[in-house]
């Protein structure tokens, strides 16, 4: 109950509802087919806050659960891609494939990111909620419709939803440049400890003394 009261309290929210409402009235849309724009507005929100920054709220969960386990991650993307498939587009299908794919390389070397670090509560929260909720909102809305009649600044819900997947994408490419980042480092830090120890001075006392 309390989040629905911070729900009904954020103006976000009033907009949304207000423009779905009297988008149905103006254009005699179902109430249905209405709120289903509403929701994937809504949903486009959502992901740009994980994208682009997180709430205080959304911090203090982090932190008051620190946990992350990669097996639950997994098991939410074969769930998503079991229950998307043959029902999504192709072309968004395989946005949804490419990004849970790169999800599944991040995971065997997720712990170099740190316990409760942001870029792990995104990788977590993509898996398990923001790519899930835009998928499911879009699917929430008749085909011909999804794919034909423009929502948003001249863009129908099929390539608002294409433009969030790629949202995600670039959020996740960029985790898993700081995945690497960290191994690339540690690599270079230990090639620096072999030239300190192992390095020409220290091997080169078994050369012959006549040269």
């Amino acid at each position: 109950m309390g989040r629905l009261r911070d729900e009904l309290k954020d103006p976000w929210g009033l907009l949304v509802g207000g423009l779905a409402g009297g988008l149905g009235w103006a254009f005699g849309i179902p109430a249905a087919a209405a709120a289903a724009i509403g929701a994937t507005v809504w949903s486009a929100r959502g992901v740009a806050a994980a994208v682009f920054g997180r709430g205080a709220q959304d911090e203090e969960t982090l932190e008051r659960t620190g946990a992350f386990d990669p097996a639950d991650v997994r098991d939410a993307l074969r769930r998503l891609r079991s229950r998307v498939k043959g029902r999504l587009p192709t072309d968004l299908f395989t946005k949804v494939d490419e990004c849970a794919r790169t999800i599944e390389q991040i995971l065997p070397r997720s712990a170099s990111l740190g316990a409760g670090s942001e870029d792990l509560f995104v990788l977590a929260r993509t898996a398990t909620d923001y790519l899930p909720t835009a998928i499911d909102t879009y699917l929430k809305l008749p085909g011909e419709y999804a794919t034909e009649h423009p929502i948003s600044a001249g863009k129908t819900a099929h390539e608002v939803l294409s433009g969030q997947l790629d949202l995600l994408q670039g959020q996740m490419d960029e985790i898993a440049v700081a995945v690497n980042k960290n191994d690339t480092d540690k690599l270079l830090a230990h090639g620096r400890f072999l030239e300190e120890r192992f390095g020409r001075g220290d091997l080169s006392l078994g050369d012959d003394p006549g040269h």
